[in-house]
């Protein structure tokens, strides 16, 4: 069978699976019994309504771990796509279904790649490991998050990790991710006193007291950017006060605001420097937060140059480094292993309607996910 269709294949049987994050509709036992009969030994991890397994063949020599998710974000209404989301279909040379470019044309490139290496190599010196989760489009506290606190009390550190993220944006193979922002979501309440909107002098408006505040925030320059991220970014997703009543004054005004920091920062001087433009408005108010990630980078290092060269030769493309997007998995991934890269399809048409793939795309990415192996799995 030759590799374009295999790859095909099982992209195809993985799409049809409704795996609607943490729900991973049966994908890993697909793909468990795949690596069963290329010699991997499974460690199944699952966590609360979370699957997760750990595959791993060969017992010693440098490590090369492929990444992932099966869990894939609801399709939304039916009626915006041409065919349903679950049903995957072939048209006009691209492969249509919930999950073709994000992410599990990955997972069957992944797969058949490492099947078609091990072929060409049954007796290699090093290893090649495998962790998926079906938590990543979800509250990601279960998944990989649990998995590499595991993998760390074991003392296994992968040398290198390839997370099949979609980061090709105009033409495949022309972007891989070697690092991302961190994240930083507040909770911001401002506090006051209810009352009449006739009678302001018995009451307290929050909103007046935090309004010039809130917009300092924005225009704080918290950083002017490096060579590897954009500048620091304040956002405000969402602002709610009152009840909907137009006369009366509330008593308390919220704010919900994400950060995305470079390595120039950390959060704890970023949650300094919030609380000192808040406090120079001389109101009451109270913070949450929440980290959901650390930013990082990976340097053009092993994994990088291979990559980049694998992507060359396949493509004809030379990829740029980025770190832009949200966040993913690999920020958990980073802590714990040196090297760490994204690489994937085109992501135009992640989370939205009639979400696809190239079909041709699928045998390039196979063959840059093989000759990656190739490279550092001797």
């Amino acid at each position: 069978m030759r590799k374009e269709e295999s790859t095909l294949d099982l992209a195809i049987e993985l799409i049809a699976k409704p795996s609607i994050t943490p729900d991973d509709a049966g994908c890993q036992d697909l793909i468990i019994e795949r690596l069963q009969k290329a010699g991997f030994i499974i460690h199944s991890l699952p966590f609360d309504n979370v699957k997760n397994f750990w595959a791993i063949r060969g017992d010693e020599g440098p490590m090369v771990c492929f990444a992932g998710h099966t869990d894939v974000v609801p399709p939304g209404s039916e009626d915006l796509w041409e065919s349903p989301p679950f049903a995957p279909e072939i048209r006009n040379g691209y492969l249509y279904g919930r999950g073709a470019s994000d992410m599990k044309s990955s997972l069957a490139a992944m797969v058949v790649a490492t099947e078609l290496f091990i072929e060409e190599r049954p007796s290699h010196s090093g290893r090649i490991a495998f962790l998926l989760t079906s938590d990543e489009e979800g509250v990601a506290e279960y998944g990989t998050k649990f998995v590499v606190e595991w993998l760390r009390a074991q003392n296994i550190i992968p040398d290198w990790c390839i997370v099949g993220e979609p980061t090709s944006e105009n033409v495949f193979g022309d972007v891989i991710k070697h690092g991302r922002r961190g994240s930083l979501n507040g909770v911001f309440r401002a506090f006051g006193t209810q009352g009449h909107v006739a009678y302001p002098e018995n009451a307290e408006n929050p909103i007046h007291a935090s309004l010039a505040a809130l917009n300092e925030l924005t225009q704080e320059i918290w950083d002017e950017g490096c060579a590897h991220f954009q500048p620091t970014s304040l956002q405000i997703s969402n602002i709610h006060a009152g009840d909907g009543i137009t006369n009366v004054i509330p008593a308390l005004c919220e704010a919900h605001f994400n950060i995305r920091y470079s390595t120039k920062l950390y959060a704890d001087e970023i949650k300094n420097r919030t609380s000192t433009i808040l406090d120079k408005h001389n109101f009451d108010y109270a913070i949450d937060w929440k980290l959901s990630g650390k930013p990082f980078l990976t340097k053009a290092n092993t994994l990088v140059s291979n990559l980049k060269e694998a992507v060359l030769e396949i493509t004809g493309n030379t990829p740029k480094l980025s770190t832009t997007g949200g966040t993913s998995d690999a920020r958990f991934i980073a802590t714990l292993t040196p090297e760490v890269i994204e690489f994937g399809p085109i992501n135009a048409s992640i989370h939205q309607a009639n979400e696809r793939i190239a079909v041709g795309d699928l045998e390039k990415l196979t063959e840059i996910y093989r000759n990656v192996l190739l490279k550092l799995v001797l």
